[in-house]
């Protein structure tokens, strides 16, 4: 005959668990079970690494989102002389921010003076706020806040300055400058200071994957792009194939193109040059919508022209042959 069992003792129960089911036991068991993985330390507010991620992302914005970002919110210019560059340069700002405390030199001192003169806003910053407005850019104290780029409709653009051409209100037939997977904002700020110093009626962008007017392109237009509209295209190909049927020839700029630039027929007529890059030149359905693809002689030894030069030539060409018509009708 069994043993019953004795009084204090553990018991399996109906369970199969070991351990007791009721009391101190149970509930420390329960506790131990955990509230899941630890976070990981990027992920943790108060860890050194979750900063270095947000500053990382940042970053990141900056560089690889750069359509985004300089497109739909305002970008800084940092560092005392790329400060006093850009406001000697015209560059449209917001304010000029100035360090609690900031070391005065020559620098500073004509920063503020011609932001004085210019009606923009001087604010003083802590550095830790000029660290985060920057992006932890060396900013030596000064940081000059540049609002986007208001740009343009390119088809709008395009009908409007075809319209007052046909009226009679300007001479000139109307000549536009577009560009095909261009990055670099330096090559779209020298491209609008040609298009300016040849009287181009704008110069046309795509809204994706290519450069911006920023702080860079508006430095080095030396000013010009307050003369020349920039206007943004949704699609370019869509926006080439919209300018032809408004009478505009689409001739895109290629070193392996079927005609060459000098003595160029359509000159004379309503034209949208198109520059590509100077690594991948054209891409293949931009190519395709162009009515001619037009080369300019170089130099054996010479691979290829930058992007801003190759328009300079091409834009000086078309100045020629369009003074040469207006003297043989004269």
């Amino acid at each position: 005959m069994a043993a019953a069992p004795r009084s204090g003792s553990s018991s399996r129960g109906n369970s199969g668990k070991k351990g007791p089911l009721k009391g101190t036991g149970g509930h420390g068991r329960k506790a131990l079970e955990g509230k899941g993985p630890t976070p990981k330390a990027e992920d943790r507010v108060y860890h050194k690494a979750h900063r270095a991620k947000q500053l990382a992302e940042r970053s990141t914005a900056k560089r690889g989102g750069r359509n985004t970002r300089s497109r739909h919110a305002d970008e800084t210019v940092a560092g005392r002389n790329s400060v006093v560059e850009a406001l000697r340069a015209g560059i449209p700002a917001k304010a000029l921010h100035v360090a609690t405390r900031v070391e005065m030199d020559e620098r500073v001192r004509e920063a503020l003076k011609l932001a004085a003169e210019r009606g923009i806003a001087v604010m003083e910053d802590s550095r830790a706020e000029l660290d985060r407005m920057t992006d932890d850019a060396v900013h030596q104290g000064l940081v000059l806040q540049v609002p986007p780029y208001e740009y343009a409709d390119a088809l709008d653009l395009a009908r409007e300055t075809v319209q007052k051409w046909e009226r009679g209100y300007q001479s000139a037939p109307p000549l536009f400058i577009a560009l095909d997977g261009i990055t670099d904002p330096r090559n779209l700020g020298a491209i609008i200071r040609s298009a300016s110093a040849f009287s181009a009626h704008g110069v046309v962008v795509p809204a994706r994957r290519s450069v911006g007017v920023t702080a860079t392109a508006w430095k080095t237009s030396a000013g010009a792009a307050v003369r020349v509209p920039v206007a943004q295209a949704g699609n370019l190909n869509t926006a080439l194939q919209e300018f032809k049927k408004l009478g505009i020839f689409v001739l895109g700029l290629d070193g392996g193109g079927d005609r060459s630039l000098p003595g160029l027929p359509l000159a004379t007529e309503p034209v949208c040059l198109v520059v590509g890059s100077e690594g991948k030149g054209l891409s293949r359905l931009v190519r395709e919508h162009c009515d001619q693809v037009v080369s300019i002689p170089i130099a054996s030894d010479m691979e290829s022209l930058n992007a801003s030069m190759a328009v300079g030539i091409s834009l000086y060409e078309i100045a020629v042959q369009r003074s040469g018509d207006r003297a043989g009708g004269s």
